[in-house]
């Protein structure tokens, strides 16, 4: 199958910009450019949105909490949400609209966590971040207005960290109930797979990009084989919990998003991996441009209720 038509044309609206690489313009503009994105959702109505902090590791950390618009009880299944951005870019703002979307079809209530980002907080800041929210929200599940065990995900580097997350819960806890695994990183250190090579360039996220990324996260490469780094190397994989892992067919990073998940399966995890061959790198934030990106993060609000929503 090939590119998207939706998707193609994203992408030539950004080569005819000529805009600079991420890595030419350092880490403040690149997060101002992710913030100001034209592709992206806005405002998608929901029950109710909360802004509180929690204690984190190095400070307060920042927490938004979302309540689907037909939330059919004060409390519900509960879902944390770590954003994508190479762990330098991104925050509560770039990925607001698509929580907003998963809280409201998949009836959960979404928390999502603004971790620190590199390279002000390296590896393993981030990591630190995202354990100790999920900690602090499963502890808080009462006064969030959530039930049961909750579930972890994310997209590109969050999904990197709600996979981290899983692992490093299976000892430290809390016992989680699913991952939302949205296109991740997996390996860090430039994989040389074939889809590193196929797509590594020309496709919105390229090869140099993720070496950009991946100096600021962890400039030391002797860090890179850590699982709390590259969970696909991880030695043990069993007595994790169930995964949907979603990958695309023009990401430089599909490859090891299809190693991750076949090595759940391997492990005795159940779990879906469903691929979109069409689509690139993002696309669950290109919503409002590419129909298929909708189809998508409704397959994945359907597995997290599957998962979580007792009717």
């Amino acid at each position: 199958m090939g590119l998207d038509v939706k998707a193609r044309e994203i992408l030539e609206q950004l080569k005819a910009a000529a805009l600079p690489k991420l890595s030419e313009i350092g880490p403040a503009a690149a997060r101002a450019a992710m913030r100001s994105s034209f592709f992206r959702g806005k405002d998608t109505p929901v029950g109710k949105v909360e802004n509180r902090t929690m204690p984190g590791p190095a400070g307060d950390m920042a927490l938004r909490i979302y309540t689907p618009l037909e939330a059919k009880a004060a409390t519900l299944p509960g879902f944390v949400f770590f954003h994508g951005g190479g762990f330098v870019i991104g925050d509560l703002d770039t990925h607001d609209d698509l929580c907003r979307c998963l809280a409201n079809a998949s009836g959960c209530r979404v928390v999502s966590a603004d971790y620190r980002l590199a390279p002000e907080s390296p590896f393993p800041a981030a990591v630190e971040d995202c354990l100790a929210a999920t900690q602090w929200i499963d502890a808080h599940k009462g006064e969030l207005g959530i039930a049961g065990d909750i579930a972890v995900g994310g997209d590109s580097a969050g999904g990197n960290l709600a996979a981290v997350v899983c692992q490093l819960a299976k000892s430290a806890g809390p016992k989680l109930a699913f991952q939302l695994l949205i296109y991740p990183v997996t390996q860090l250190g430039q994989p040389d797979t074939p889809s590193m090579r196929e797509n590594g360039k020309g496709y919105f996220l390229e090869r140099d990009g993720m070496a950009w990324f991946t100096r600021m996260y962890c400039p030391d490469a002797q860090h890179h084989r850590d699982p709390r780094l590259s969970p696909l190397l991880a030695a043990d994989l069993s007595g994790l919990p169930p995964a949907y892992v979603v990958t695309a067919g023009f990401d430089p990073l599909r490859d090891e998003g299809v190693a991750y998940a076949d090595k759940l399966d391997a492990a005795g995890v159940p779990v879906t991996h469903v691929n979109y061959p069409g689509m690139i790198h993002g696309f669950f934030s290109m919503r409002g441009l590419i129909p298929k990106a909708r189809e998508a993060v409704a397959a994945s609000a359907a597995a997290l209720r599957a998962a979580l929503v007792t009717e």
